[in-house]
């Protein structure tokens, strides 16, 4: 079913829609377009937790823009699928710096639109990035936050079939092969801990974008990324929430983002200061990239900060102060 024009006007598709509203909003300052875009009630799961109003979204907007003034981000991917007739479900990378610097960070943002209004958006940001740039104390950052917690959507149960129906609803089923790979893939991999099959799924020639900035390459370097995320929560397991395809030569050609949580106990190794036992709740995204059948490219985000001022509060060495959380 073709999607009707009033899920994007006025612009050309929601390519363009997600594009050139996000750089209205943080480039050029027009911070109150926001209450022209978002619903009143809408929803926002962020790494801190789950905002449902309209107005938090500007104030936090502003805070953002102001704490920031001389970035600029631009769009380094938008992964589009249709939800119904007159909405979409857009996973829009953002790559953000300084004119001419090396100092970047990316952001991924998940935004379910209907009839061209912001209805609920899942948001990661690599705050680990811009931390390590400025050598950061990493547990006193964390310390400096709280960790709201989520409602809604993001409390219930992972879908059952993501194939079929996601948090953001049902999807077109399209480019199931790709889409069934990309599932099996995290089922094996990352859940399993089958790593000698990341071959299986991936190019020898992989690249893995992920927090920190870090670049990692081969399939046994992405080995040791999942480890290294996993060695602290070793029963942890992966939801896959969501997911969108779109094929765009502009983006080279076909990509899959999954909207994933992680859950599970922090009681492996204590990368994150002394442990607590206790589960953590991880708001993910991923976005990867096929080549011939291949997976050859994936760009995994989490919030690093949010994750370990998460743990910093299971332990009670975080202030309950509420700040900004979009």
């Amino acid at each position: 079913m073709p999607l009707d024009p009033v899920a994007y006007q006025p612009y050309a598709d929601p390519d363009d829609f997600i594009r050139e509203v996000t750089d209205l909003i943080w480039v050029d300052r027009s911070i109150s377009f926001i209450r022209d875009n978002y619903e009143p009630d809408s929803i926002v799961h962020g790494a801190y937790g789950t905002s449902t109003t309209r107005d938090e979204v500007i104030e936090g907007t502003l805070m953002r823009i102001s704490a920031t003034p001389d970035r600029t981000g631009q769009a380094e991917d938008v992964i589009w699928e249709a939800r119904g007739d007159d909405a979409f479900l857009s996973s829009h990378l953002v790559l953000s710096g300084h004119l001419q610097s090396s100092e970047y960070s990316r952001t991924i943002a998940n935004c379910l639109y209907r009839r061209g209004r912001m209805v609920e958006e899942w948001v990661v940001r690599d705050t680990l990035a811009g931390a390590l740039v400025l050598q950061s104390d990493l547990d006193e950052l964390a310390r400096a936050q709280a960790f709201r917690g989520y409602t809604g959507t993001w409390t219930e149960p992972a879908p059952a079939d993501p194939i079929a129906v996601g948090d953001s609803g049902p999807r077109p089923d399209e480019y199931r092969s790709e889409v069934e790979r990309v599932v099996e893939m995290i089922e094996t991999v990352w859940n399993d801990r089958d790593l000698q099959k990341v071959e299986t799924f991936f190019h020898r020639d992989l690249v893995l974008l992920t927090v920190g900035n870090r670049l990692v390459i081969r399939p046994e370097g992405y080995r040791r990324a999942l480890l290294r995320f996993l060695e602290s929560f070793p029963s942890g397991r992966f939801q896959i929430r969501d997911i969108q395809t779109n094929y765009d030569v502009r983006y080279a050609g076909l990509r899959v983002a999954v909207t994933w949580k992680f859950v599970g106990d922090y009681n492996g190794v204590a990368n994150y200061g002394p442990l607590t036992g206790h589960p953590v709740d991880v708001l993910g995204i991923s976005q990867f990239t096929f080549h011939q059948g291949s997976l050859v490219k994936e760009v995994r985000l989490w919030d690093d900060i949010a994750l370990r001022a998460q743990i910093a509060g299971m332990r009670g060495d975080e202030p309950v102060v509420l700040g900004n959380i979009y």
